[in-house]
């Protein structure tokens, strides 16, 4: 019942077919959060490479599944603002819904502070490092956990670690950050007590928050971290900007680091538990490595590790789909696509495309160890390609790497592996973000 039994017609938009089964308000939402990947295998199938899939408040987004549409995240003539409208009290002033010079100066105006050098100098392995190493303690100490829910909750005290927050502090930014997520699904009534209501109130607080941040951080040049960084580099930069954006994309940060990371971090743990010869192979790793690396230099002598977070990224991307506006008239594929088409490109399709992978449906490591080209940014779409490729897309993957290591040293020394305890299957999401059940439990045993 994920599709409507009673919308069966075969209807066109613009010359497309529209996939049958839509509901009333909510369109193919059912289908596309619980189901996304048969909804495309079977819109492909029946439709072709082209075809309308309706996003309830959202409305139609024309999805395209033949390869030519992984280019549209680098054309000229596609923008990124439709993100801002669907989801315009979150992500509205974001590095992720502008385009063209507004995107480039807000970009540059913090970037650095993302490179690897940058990273390094502002100590952000060392932080992090102690409270991996406390959090996956705990899990062998307690013997099971609700592993999403363990995972959202690490990647929350990383970027509140980044930010400075105090310890006493944290239960209220928990709080207000759990009210911030409910903009993504609020409806859009704005009364007392009521999600919209609840989610901006906690935005306003958080970004009141930040932009203390911002004079601390400007009362205080000498000291380092990733939001003193960010702000000294907004501060040098050449085109004049408001604080607004540089509070934004703080915003953002907190965002974009936790929910995706956290199902990313999640879903390698399942892996892990669900084949043994990839815990053998990290363990065998990490006892070399022999500690927790702390700096980009160090990964290069975690290549397991690392290939264990970009196979977890391709077969179970985060980003699923991303919204995009054509512009211009566009040729895609075989067909012209007019200019103003609302299009949705289906990141999830292309991870594990046949056309691009061998054996798409199967988690090797093997595809990134034994690899001699360099990274495309086909095998790296879930962090975006082009000017909108992911600003902290060398954070993740420090973070990553810290966590796969310091899991195996730990759990080994203490004799146990990850195992584990539930159904992967039932209730995971694909949209607006792909995670595993939140009841998905991992035993240490």
């Amino acid at each position: 019942m994920l599709l409507n039994p009673l919308n069966r017609r075969h209807r066109l938009r613009h010359d497309i077919p529209v996939v049958p089964g839509a509901f009333p308000l909510v369109g193919h939402l059912p289908a596309i959060v619980c189901d996304l990947p048969r909804l495309l295998r079977r819109a492909e199938s029946t439709l072709g490479s082209h075809f309308w899939l309706d996003f309830g408040p959202a409305g139609h987004l024309m999805t395209c599944v033949d390869p030519d549409a992984f280019a549209l995240l680098r054309h000229k003539d596609v923008s990124s603002a439709l993100i801002e409208e669907i989801a315009p009290e979150l992500l509205g002033g974001t590095l992720v819904a502008q385009d063209g010079g507004a995107h480039r100066q807000a970009r540059d105006a913090i970037k650095a502070a993302f490179v690897p050098k940058g990273l390094t100098q502002a100590g952000i392995g060392d932080l992090f490092a102690p409270v991996i190493w406390a959090r996956v303690q705990a899990w062998r100490d307690r013997g099971d956990v609700t592993i999403l829910r363990e995972t959202g909750d690490l990647m929350l005290k990383l970027i509140f670690s980044l930010m400075g927050i105090p310890a006493q502090d944290l239960p209220g930014w928990h709080r207000k950050y759990r009210q911030l997520l409910q903009l993504i699904v609020a409806p859009l009534v704005d009364l007392p007590g009521l999600p919209l209501r609840r989610g901006r109130a906690a935005r306003d607080w958080i970004d009141a928050q930040l932009r203390q941040f911002v004079r601390d951080a400007r009362a205080h040049a000498a000291r380092t971290g990733l939001i003193n960084d960010m702000v000294s580099a907004f501060d040098r930069s050449d085109d004049a900007l408001s604080d607004d954006v540089l509070v934004a994309n703080i915003r953002l940060l907190l965002l974009g680091g936790h929910e995706t990371t956290a199902s990313t971090m999640a879903w390698m743990v399942i892996e892990l538990a669900r084949q043994p010869v990839l815990w053998d192979a990290l363990v065998e790793e990490a006892q070399r490595v022999g500690a927790v690396p702390t700096r980009h230099a160090d990964l290069a002598q975690c290549p397991v590790a690392e290939a264990l977070f970009r196979e977890t990224l391709r077969l179970h991307p985060a980003v699923t789909l991303l919204p995009r506006r054509a512009l211009q008239e566009l040729q895609l594929g075989q067909r012209r696509i007019p200019a103003g088409t609302h299009l949705c490109i289906p990141l999830l399709h292309f991870s594990t495309s046949a056309l691009l992978h061998e054996a798409p449906d199967q988690f090797r490591l093997a595809r990134w160890l034994q690899r001699t080209e360099p990274i495309r940014p086909v095998d790296m779409l879930q962090f975006g390609t082009g000017p909108h490729v992911c600003i902290g897309y060398h954070l993740v993957w420090l973070e990553m790497v810290q966590f796969c290591i310091a899991l195996a040293l730990t759990m080994h020394k203490a004799g146990v592996r990850p195992r584990l305890l539930s159904d992967v299957e039932k209730g995971r999401r694909y949209y607006p973000t792909g995670h595993p059940s939140m009841k998905v439990r991992i035993g240490f045993s």
